[in-house]
């Protein structure tokens, strides 16, 4: 679900730019913005394994005016321009109460005590050092860095993403967490999927990203996640073609992670039918299907780790693959689509816990939570704010009253119920339970 809007977003920013960027203009951005890594590493977390981890997607695709990419309010609107009631695209907001004043950007939203609404920018580095710096403190272990492959062709979009990546890079190291790239395939057309392969190899050489020492390896090799691999709707490349990109990763020495549809198993629902889809699959290391939107109740969820994730799991290990299940916390898009406001509902953390019950009990040994902030969509773990901008153009869910760290703190004890540290319960975690604030 939330992939597929991604492709309306991709093809609205492609549209905005007449020609794509040169080869030299591209050369030279990477050339100035993939560096060596010259900080301090802290060690924190074991990045030696993927086992026992959960991680959480960083979208990182946030831009402000004025933050010095030249993108505007990217990703915070609908069509351009300034972010004013009637032109979000976001449905939840961001709290920005912990941030630096050059952190923060003022925006035509204003709050109920007259007070003006503000957001925070992903290019600010300030600002992705302090999510890392949650995450240690909510013991989470650490992001997929999301990277969509079709924007990069554009100079300014290849920047923004180097960035951000970046940040991540001196983030994951200074608060010991573990981080790697997963490259999204959405809104890209046939005969493209090599700019993957360009792409990881400028990674590798310019910005000697797998000899970072807080990138994610598992079974001896860094990680390298492909979302988007057999899906049966607005895909143009085709399953030859993911193969192709697998078999290089592979030779490449990386552990390849493929994030496929929900349906893969039995090649039904979202996926595609045909069987060259489970061919590819078996020449990866670890499979995870997108579930987001699949289900809407606690209820739903234990019955999805009943039916899917344990006969998933199994099928996985069969062939000597690990599994990656997906949860997540609730899911919104009312600004982006002007429908299905709260579609799925949070609960208080209950739909979200539920979740994680049901992927441990169904035999999981890790965990991939989306996202860790996402507002667009609603499904942001991180700190937001109850204190919504008043609109009567625009609606935003809200934590319901609870503090706006509470799904960092649920989602840190989701790590603790994954590596066996407490039992599983329908019941949330002890210190948990959901109080006003």
């Amino acid at each position: 679900m939330k992939r597929g809007i991604c492709l309306l977003i991709v093809a609205a920013t492609c549209a905005l730019r007449l020609l794509a960027s040169t080869a030299t203009e591209l050369a030279a951005v990477n050339a100035e913005t993939l560096q060596a890594f010259r900080g301090t590493n802290v060690q924190g977390v074991d990045v030696g394994s993927l086992t026992g981890k959960v991680m959480c997607g960083y979208q990182g695709w946030f831009n402000a005016e004025g933050d010095g990419a030249g993108r505007g309010f990217h990703h915070w609107t609908r069509g351009g321009g300034p972010l004013r009631p009637g032109n979000a695209k976001i449905d939840l907001w961001p709290d920005v109460s912990e941030l630096a004043p050059e952190e923060r950007f003022p925006t035509e939203f204003r709050h109920r005590d007259g007070s003006r609404a503000e957001v925070f920018s992903a290019f600010k580095q300030a600002t992705v050092l302090r999510h890392f710096q949650w995450l240690r403190d909510y013991g989470i272990d650490g992001v997929f860095v999301q990277r969509f492959i079709a924007p990069l062709r554009d100079a300014a979009n290849l920047r923004h993403n180097n960035v951000v990546l970046d940040h991540c890079r001196a983030g994951a190291n200074r608060f010991g967490r573990a981080y790697a790239v997963m490259y999204d395939l959405s809104g890209l057309s046939e005969n493209r999927v090599s700019e993957v392969c360009d792409d990881w190899r400028a990674l590798r050489t310019q910005m000697h990203i797998t000899q970072d020492p807080a990138y994610l390896r598992h079974c001896g090799k860094p990680v390298v996640a492909v979302w988007g691999v057999g899906f049966n709707k607005d895909r143009r490349y085709t399953i030859a073609e993911c193969r192709q990109l697998v078999e290089f990763l592979k030779q490449d020495g990386c552990t390849v992670l493929l994030g496929v549809p929900n349906g893969w198993r039995e090649l039904n629902r979202d996926s595609v039918a045909d069987p060259a889809l489970h061919e590819v699959l078996k020449l990866a290391d670890i499979v995870s299907p997108w579930t987001v939107g699949r289900y809407h109740t606690p209820a739903e969820a234990q019955l999805h780790g009943a039916k899917e994730v344990k006969p998933d799991l199994a099928w996985c290990r069969a062939r000597g693959l690990d599994y990656l299940p997906v949860v997540f916390p609730g899911f919104s898009w009312f600004n982006m689509k002007g429908k299905s406001f709260n579609r799925v509902p949070r609960l208080k953390g209950e739909f979200l816990w539920a979740q994680f019950v049901a992927a441990k009990q169904a035999g999981a040994e890790m965990i991939y939570v989306a996202m860790f902030d996402e507002v667009d969509e609603g499904t942001a773990i991180f700190k937001c704010t109850t204190d919504v901008p008043v609109s009567d153009k625009d609606q935003f869910v809200t934590y319901e009253g609870l503090p706006s760290d509470f799904y960092l703190k649920l989602t840190g004890q989701g790590a603790r119920l994954l590596r066996g540290e407490i039992p599983p319960s329908g019941k949330l975690p002890l210190g948990l339970a959901p109080r006003a604030q």
